[in-house]
Formats: C-alpha cells, sequence, structure tokens
C-alpha cells in the first residue's frame, strides 16, 4: 500500500513501536473481551473443551489456563481438581511448584545487578564465587584446565559447561552429582537440601562436560546465578527477588516455600503418572529450603506469573513499577547461541520437541514465524517447568500466556503445543 501523507506513515510507525517490547508502555492487566483485541471468545472456548476433555479422561489432574492480549485477559479458566483424589475444584489462585519457570525470574533478578553496575556480563564467575577458579573440563582424555573461565553471560545463556545430573550423558559426572547430593535418585531437580554456600562448594569440584562458550547444555548454572546474586547482595536470593521483582509487581504467592495458612491451596499431581506409569515425585514446598534454587524451586500462581510476563511485554514495567529497562529486556531476549555449536537437544527441542527456537538470557527465543511445529512469531520468548508449567511472551501479537499444572509427565510437551494451537488459532486481527 502507497502511504500517501506524512500522516499517514506516522501512524502506521507508532503502530508498529506500540507493540514493540521495547516500546516500554505500561500496560495494566485488566479483564476484557476477546473481540475487543481482535481475538473470538468462540474460538478460545476451544480451549474450554480440550483441556476438560483431558481432566474427564484422566489424562490431567488439573490446571488454571490465563491468556490476556493488549493486557486485557481474555481467557481465564481453571479446570479439574486441587488434588486428584480430593473434592476440591481447582482455585483460580492456586499455587503451583513451576520448577524451571524460576529460572527467569532469578536471570532477570541477575540482570538487575548489571543494570545496578554490580555485575557485568563478561565477569568471570569466579569474580564473585571464587571456588569456580580451579573448575576443571571432563574430557575422554581426562580432566583438563577450561580454555577460558566461566562468564555470567555464560550463566544466563546455559553455556558455562555446567550439567544437570539428571540430564548429561557423562557418567562421569552424572555420578559425581549424584555423590555431592546435587541430583536426587527418588526427587528430580531438588539440590535444595544444601546451603547455598554448599552447593557452590560441591558443584565446584565437579568437571564441567563442556568447554565454557562452546554448547548450550542445560544446567545448573541459574542455581549458580542466585549464589552469585548472595554474593554480591548479601542478601538471600528469594529475599533479594522479593524486595526487587515480587513486591513491586504484586506477586504475593511467588517465593521458594509456602506459609502453612496457604498450603491448602496448593496443587498436587497424580501419584502415578498415566502416560508413562510411573511415578514423578515433587518437591516439598512445605518449608523453607536449604537455599533458594533459582533453577527449580520457585512457586507461583497463575495470575502472579502473568504479572511477570506483562512486565516483560510492557517493556520492564507494570502498574507503574519500573522492573527493567526495555534494553535490558531486548537484550535478554535476542539470540546469544548463533556463533555456537549446536547441541542436539536444543532450546525448542527440550520444551516443546520443535525445532526453531535458539536461547537469549534467561529465555529460549523464536527465530522465525516459521520452523518451529507450532504456532507463534519471531520473537517471541518463552520456557516451562519440570512439572507441566508453561508460559510464553509474544511481543508482535500482543500475547501473553500462562498454563499451570502439576503433571511432571513425559507428556508435558504435548499440553504445551495443543495451548499454543488453540490460542493463536483465535486470533482474528494479526498485528503484523
Amino acid at each position: 500500500m502507497r502511504l500517501r501523507s506524512p500522516a499517514v506513515f506516522a501512524f502506521f510507525v507508532l503502530l508498529a513501536l506500540s507493540f514493540s517490547p521495547a516500546s516500554a508502555r505500561d500496560v495494566t492487566l485488566s479483564k476484557g473481551t476477546a473481540e475487543d483485541v481482535g481475538m473470538s471468545s468462540q474460538r478460545l472456548e476451544k480451549i474450554t473443551q480440550a483441556f476438560s476433555r483431558e481432566i474427564a479422561e484422566k489424562r490431567l489432574p488439573g490446571a488454571v489456563i490465563l491468556i490476556a492480549r493488549d493486557g486485557k485477559i481474555v481467557y481465564e479458566n481453571s479446570f479439574g481438581t486441587l488434588a486428584p483424589n480430593g473434592n476440591t475444584p481447582m482455585p483460580k489462585d492456586a499455587i503451583f511448584r513451576i520448577y524451571s519457570m524460576t529460572k527467569p525470574l532469578m536471570s532477570v533478578g541477575l540482570m538487575l545487578l548489571v543494570e545496578d553496575g554490580l555485575v557485568e556480563l563478561t565477569d568471570p564467575v569466579s569474580k564473585f564465587l571464587p571456588a569456580f577458579k580451579d573448575v576443571q573440563v571432563s574430557t575422554p582424555e581426562g580432566d583438563v584446565a577450561p580454555v577460558r573461565p566461566m562468564t555470567i553471560q555464560d550463566l544466563l545463556r546455559h553455556t558455562a559447561g555446567l550439567a544437570y545430573g539428571e540430564l548429561t550423558k557423562n557418567q562421569k559426572v552424572k555420578d559425581a552429582f549424584i555423590a555431592a547430593g546435587l541430583a536426587k535418585a527418588n526427587v528430580e531437580y531438588d539440590a535444595r537440601d544444601l546451603t547455598g554456600p554448599e552447593e557452590v562448594e560441591r558443584l565446584a569440584k565437579i568437571p564441567l562436560v563442556n568447554q565454557p562458550g562452546s554448547l548450550w547444555e542445560y544446567s545448573l548454572a541459574v542455581d549458580v546465578q542466585g549464589r552469585v546474586i548472595e554474593a554480591v547482595t548479601g542478601k538471600r536470593a528469594g529475599a533479594f527477588l522479593a524486595e526487587r521483582i515480587f513486591q513491586p509487581l504484586k506477586m504475593h504467592d511467588t517465593g521458594f516455600s509456602v506459609p502453612q495458612a496457604n498450603l491448602a491451596r496448593v496443587a498436587a499431581p497424580f501419584e502415578t503418572d498415566p502416560a508413562s506409569g510411573k511415578s514423578f515425585p515433587v518437591i516439598d514446598i512445605s518449608k523453607e529450603p536449604g537455599n533458594d534454587s533459582g533453577g527449580a524451586g520457585g512457586v507461583s500462581t497463575a495470575i502472579d506469573y502473568l504479572r511477570f510476563c506483562q512486565m516483560l511485554l510492557n517493556g520492564g514495567t507494570l502498574d507503574g513499577a519500573r522492573i527493567l529497562s526495555p534494553s535490558t529486556i531486548k537484550l535478554m531476549t535476542s539470540d546469544h547461541l548463533a556463533t555456537l555449536v549446536s547441541n542436539p537437544q536444543a532450546p525448542g527441542e527440550l520444551l516443546l520437541g520443535s525445532k526453531g527456537y535458539t536461547f537469549g538470557l534467561g529465555f529460549a527465543v523464536r527465530l522465525a514465524d516459521g520452523i518451529a511445529g507450532v504456532p507463534g512469531s519471531a520473537g517471541e520468548f518463552m520456557w516451562a517447568g519440570y512439572a507441566g508449567t508453561y508460559f510464553w511472551v509474544d511481543p508482535r501479537e500482543g500475547i501473553t500466556a500462562v498454563y499451570m499444572t502439576q503433571a511432571p509427565s513425559p507428556s508435558r510437551s504435548y499440553y504445551r503445543k495443543l495451548l499454543k494451537q488453540l490460542v493463536y488459532q483465535s486470533i482474528t486481527e494479526l498485528r503484523n
């Protein structure tokens, strides 16, 4: 289309900028109608139909789903029961173990210290945690010194050479994680019995699985981010996040344990996963842990996490509370793996069983409209949790979405993809 006047051209420029994550528009979350923001309420009901069916057929224990566009909550629903063996309907303010959805929270916390001028992305981790100064790298020929130190940027993009004992193919490192209490046979992704200093001391004695900066490897790096925050601030990581993120954003039920008074709102999983026939015990969040695990220790509600997502979409602000600069969010949601060797299990494969995603600083980032086997837009960013939780932020379409459940199961990627499909098919007006 030919633009016939400077005024028309300016209008379209402003329209494009209004959906940019760097525009820093403080859009307040409120309830709205789908039709007012270019979506179909009738089509959104397909979400209700699909997830009600899964609950009725006992493939999911329960869930809470929130979808917003342009700050308008257009879909809010809860499904099933709070506990599979109980009769209490799932409340919309149910509390969930969010596991790896803790990671973006901790990564934002670490980037706050970058904004404060107390940390630089190129700083070696050993500057703040000296135990990592002498860490070695495991190779087939034996342990060797790293070519260069792991950096703060490496922690944020999972290129530090660290591992998860539950995931690594390096048997020597896996055995060392188990021996150090950093991985357990009975409860996965639970190293919260250790204090922060104990975790650092034990982890630093285990060889890295890759040279720092060479490969994307999902790992305990975000736990280490928390230890860096503690070393820099002198505060427990959870207390720092509460002060700088949770309280300003009114995320009242987000933290690393659940007070006794709120335990009645904690969602529970099946005792036996119906998809695999196996048991997947979950972490105990009824008491304060030994350390605030940035990788897997968080708890939250759907509305709390949606507020966090909307802050990111707004360019770092919500309801007058400025958390981050839009330039920081732009940096965090950019591709930080472009020059690195590809890992067979890249971010998209890990979460969705799909290619098309790279990694930024704390988030998986979609590279293009195509490639991925799920709907979405270039620039969309996301992450998920071991117990089935999932979120994404689509700056181009103005969408934030949160899916909360307690279903640690091999089928979790199916439900994430299902929800994405049903959200995008409900759009009637595209923003591109």
